[in-house]
């Protein structure tokens, strides 16, 4: 019997679309779309609108025949666009065309915009006004379809297994120069169940930074997929996925053996179980106590603190156990436990002798633990109501973050009356050390003091766009930037940050808290904050540092109400070099210090929408070769036009004023 001609190449398509694995299948829908608004204005029929269409018109042919991998620039000038495609590495080249391809109409007709981002399984683009090609800025970003996840049964053993076999494939994928910064493999964390892991980078970035791409990546992954049976996380640079079933085809994955024994397993198991009835009891007896306690003091706060106070429940844990926002019990491998006995040991009964400085909400000691380890012990002030719920807001927040750049939060101690943070100690102490002292400034030269600026914006990074949380910092002042033993810059103290929903950018409220000469003025008059208040804090430490000065106070002196008001004056006049410290010209190429004045100058605009991203600032950082936008008018307001209603002075922070400032 013979088959119609005309059926023929239906039949042939038919055939090879069943016979093809899985992974070279293009997704329907995208996994996530990213498309900036701080950018620039995108205007419709412009040059610039015409090469994003050609750059991504040739983008699916030139990645299929380049192995996966392609980018490229079309147009100069303010209209020059930057595109970049990436396959994954196991799909073959007519699929990766094809979803290339998809993406492309797709990212074209979501975002009109001059700076955007966009997902599939198979496939990702991105394109920009500015330079972004091997500059790894970390901007994780979590595919709806990670809470359409189940659960695991035993999500403890589980995330022990899966971190396992993503951590050994993160360096197989970054520094493996055969697997083309891509790998997967797999490890059974059950008898009858497999847990399937894939990694992968952009090859325009280094070793190191695709490593450090992934090991963010992998945070992320374990705050917000660990106990689930499967999970993806994305970025510009990197993804991460598991499944509990096999989506690649990559015949070279390895089927890793997890080192810990069942029996192990066992024991672990009993440990949890035998002191839970010590928990509960405990939980209970320490509810009561604290509730009446709690109802005491909330009669004292208004009625919109009231709604934004989280309870702890306990604040007398077992160790071993930390507390959620809704009052659970949860064991956590993050935050340890320490007793108040062992805390004073290493504080020598904080001592004076120990104590680093003091500010409003407590003073800190330094500390030995048994082990020899130096720590920062926070130790929170008795009579402060306030200061309470600012620990409390710190203990949640800070356990949650892992990052270069902030400090990082090694354990707690809850006991009676005394509520203890420990950090990990900082010996050079805090930014305002360096700047604002003539002897301690010509310590630094300009190479380190620009390595602080940039892990400060990295930091704040993290905050806004790359943890599993929005978070605004609402304090950032050099007080607050910490310097390890080898000046690595660390932000400290988010007893007033706040967390944002996924898709909330600005909130308003009635108190306003954070230190006057750093608040951003749609927050110090109106109670506006956003990611962008934090920018504008980042833009007057910019100025700090390259001047020498302090912004809170400068209104006392001859040049001009603020410090931003004096570099905007000078920037005008076109005599910036008489804002910058003759130290710094002296140690490093005038140019850079005068990109960093200028960036500072964007950052403390008038209009939050005129600020830049953190993630734009890093980048501007990082190149060369941008041409950096004109400033327009900055923020400036004095001490008069705003009500101090309540201030406390931080005498380690060289007199400045930490103030809860109500807007007129």
């Amino acid at each position: 019997m013979e088959m119609d001609k005309d059926r023929l190449p239906v039949m042939i398509f038919i055939i090879i679309t069943l016979l093809m694995p899985p992974a070279s299948l293009s997704a329907v829908d995208p996994l996530s779309i990213f498309c900036s608004t701080d950018a620039r204005n995108y205007t419709p029929n412009s040059q610039f609108e015409n090469n994003l269409k050609q750059l991504l018109e040739s983008l699916s042919f030139n990645t299929s025949i380049s192995g996966g991998f392609y980018n490229d620039t079309i147009g100069d000038g303010p209209s020059m666009v930057y595109g970049q495609s990436l396959c994954r590495w196991d799909v073959n080249s007519t699929v990766c065309q094809n979803c290339v391809n998809e993406a492309s109409q797709e990212i074209f007709k979501s975002c009109k915009t001059t700076d955007a981002m966009i997902w599939y399984e198979l496939c990702q683009i991105q394109y920009s006004y500015q330079i972004s090609f091997s500059l790894m800025v970390y901007t994780g970003k979590y595919p709806d379809k990670n809470n359409e996840e189940k659960t695991v049964s035993n999500p403890h053993h589980f995330k022990d297994v899966l971190m396992y076999l993503m951590r050994n494939l993160s360096g197989e994928a970054a520094f493996n120069s055969s697997k083309h910064m891509f790998a997967t493999g797999k490890v059974k964390y059950s008898e009858k169940n497999t847990i399937y892991g894939l990694q992968q980078c952009t090859r325009d970035i280094s070793e190191s930074n695709c490593n450090n791409c992934l090991n963010s990546a992998l945070a992320d992954l374990s705050e917000c997929c660990s106990s689930h049976q499967g999970g993806t996380v994305v970025s510009r640079n990197c993804n991460v996925r598991f499944e509990l079933y096999s989506f690649f085809n990559d015949t070279s994955s390895s089927l890793l053996n997890f080192p810990y024994s069942k029996a192990g397993d066992k024991w672990k198991t009993w440990k949890v179980v035998t002191p839970c009835a010590s928990i509960i009891l405990l939980a209970v007896i320490s509810f009561c106590a604290f509730h009446l306690w709690m109802k005491k003091g909330l009669e004292n706060i208004e009625d919109e603190e009231k709604s934004e106070v989280v309870l702890l429940h306990d604040l007398a844990s077992p160790t071993g156990v930390t507390i959620t926002e809704e009052g659970k019990f949860i064991s956590s491998e993050e935050l340890a436990f320490i007793d108040l006995a062992t805390i004073k040991i290493a504080t020598n009964d904080f001592s004076d002798s120990n104590k680093l400085g003091q500010g409003g909400f407590g003073t800190v000691y330094k500390g030995f633990l048994p082990d020899g380890k130096e720590v920062a012990v926070k130790r929170l002030s008795r009579k402060s109501w306030q200061g309470l719920e600012e620990f409390k807001n710190e203990v949640i927040l800070i356990a949650k973050l892992q990052h270069r750049n902030l400090v990082r939060l090694l354990a707690c101690g809850f006991e009676g009356e005394e509520k203890l943070l420990l950090y990990e100690f900082m010996p050079n102490k805090s930014l305002d050390v360096f700047i604002f002292d003539s002897e301690r400034r010509a310590e630094l030269n300009w190479k380190v003091y620009y390595s602080i600026i940039e892990g400060i914006a990295r930091g704040l990074l993290y905050l806004h766009e790359d943890s599993r949380l929005k978070i605004i910092h609402r304090d950032l002042k050099p007080s607050n930037v910490l310097l390890d033993h080898e000046m690595v810059a660390k932000i400290s103290d988010f007893g007033m940050a706040r967390i944002f929903c996924e898709n909330q950018n600005t909130a308003n409220t009635k108190k306003v808290v954070g230190t006057y000469g750093y608040m951003a003025p749609e927050y110090a008059m109106e109670g506006l904050f956003s990611v962008k208040s934090d920018v504008y804090s980042f833009g007057v430490i910019l100025l700090e540092i390259i001047s020498g000065k302090r912004n809170s106070g400068f209104y006392l002196t001859e040049h001009a109400k603020t410090l931003v008001a004096y570099a905007w004056r000078l920037w005008k006049e076109g005599k910036e070099l008489e804002f910058v410290e003759p130290l710094l010209m002296e140690s490093w190429p005038t140019a850079e210090v005068l990109k960093c004045m200028h960036i500072a100058l964007l950052c403390v605009q008038e209009d939050p929408e005129e600020r830049p991203t953190m993630s734009a600032v890093v980048v501007l950082l990082g190149s060369e070769s941008i041409d950096l936008p004109e400033p327009k008018q900055p923020a400036i307001f004095s001490v008069g036009r705003i009500r101090i209603s309540e201030s406390t002075t931080d005498p380690t922070s060289n007199g400045l004023t930490l103030s809860i400032v109500s807007p007129r």
